[in-house]
């Protein structure tokens, strides 16, 4: 039997900082806009809203935010991924669901440290679901850009280049071979060395064209069962077709179709591995009338128990520190 959670927390970390395209702090507020908490609610779940996380403003100031320099911005995203670290932990170690709803990709370098802290705890090996576009697998001395949010998956997995900064109690590892990518369509050149180095598996879009979702993912679901682990999802926006979801900052076109996306989100729930749940990169200000935040809310739905036919909803797996 499929354990449903007890509670499903819904923290929101409302920052901009780690990306070059200004906006997607508005993210958090736009999915709640678009029915994100009513969306779960109907489907049986019981619920915590714990607001959103945002960059402490230590005085007046009449100065932009988008001329802060780039270590100001980085000051923000450490400062945003100590805090959610620590209350992804506490929000894990009191048997609840983690929605962790951003912002741009920054901020799973804490959500995900969150799940990696807590899951070691366990004993349970955490495995990587990165729904994206990009890989966000750069390193400060391999990123063409040097924003922040192509950056947390190198973090995480421990790539050399990151300063002393980025330290502390507050951040977790993960195992590279326990990353899978799925449904990437842009990817630079040291990145792409990287990954194939690390054996980090990579299911890019003609991958998906070939083979489809299904004989793709549920290797991915079976490897997690077996494991005994737990399955933390990390869902960028920008992986689904800007035809569909013109909201995200980091357009790429050629990407998931609406069933495809519905149909990952399908398995994931059916699969009952899935622990936490990162939702990344809305970025109202360049959305069309909420078409992708509507479309996002519409997949959580899916990964919480929404079908078709009704059937009972949320078959989500959570294993709480009561087991």
């Amino acid at each position: 039997m499929v354990t449903k959670p007890k509670r499903i927390d819904i923290l929101g970390v409302a920052t901009a900082s780690g990306a070059s395209v200004r906006g997607c702090g508005m993210g958090p507020e736009a999915l709640r806009v678009a029915g994100l908490l009513e969306a779960l609610v109907e489907l049986g779940h019981p619920i915590a809203d714990h607001g959103d996380f945002r960059r402490i403003y230590p005085e007046i100031s009449t100065n932009p935010s988008s001329w802060r320099l780039p270590d100001e911005r980085k000051a923000d995203v450490l400062e945003l991924a100590e805090r959610t670290s620590q209350a992804g932990y506490d929000i894990l170690a009191n048997g609840n669901f983690p929605i962790f709803v951003g912002g741009d990709h920054s901020i799973a370098m804490g959500s995900l440290s969150a799940v990696s802290r807590y899951s070691e705890t366990k004993g349970k090996p955490i495995h990587v679901l990165w729904v994206d576009a990009h890989a966000d697998y750069n390193t400060p001395d391999t990123s063409p850009s040097g924003n922040l949010h192509g950056m947390p998956l190198a973090l995480l997995c421990g790539e050399p280049g990151f300063d002393d900064s980025f330290r502390g109690d507050w951040l977790g590892k993960i195992e590279p071979r326990n990353v899978t990518i799925f449904g990437a369509r842009s990817i630079d050149r040291e990145e792409r060395r990287l990954l194939q180095a690390r054996g980090v598996e990579v299911i890019d879009m003609r991958k998906i064209d070939q083979t489809g979702v299904v004989g793709l993912m549920q290797p991915i679901l079976d490897r997690v069962k077996a494991a005994n682990g737990h399955l933390h999802v990390s869902f960028d926006v920008d992986v689904v077709d800007p035809a569909l979801a013109p909201g995200g900052g980091t357009l790429v076109p050629g990407g998931l179709t609406y069933r495809e996306a519905h149909l990952i989100m399908e398995m994931l729930h059916d699969s009952g591995v899935v622990g936490s749940l990162d939702i990344v990169e809305l970025n109202p200000f360049v959305d069309h009338g909420g078409k992708s935040a509507t479309l996002l809310v519409d997949l959580v739905a899916s990964l919480f128990g929404r079908s078709i036919m009704g059937e009972e909803p949320g078959p989500v797996e959570f294993v709480t520190g009561e087991d």
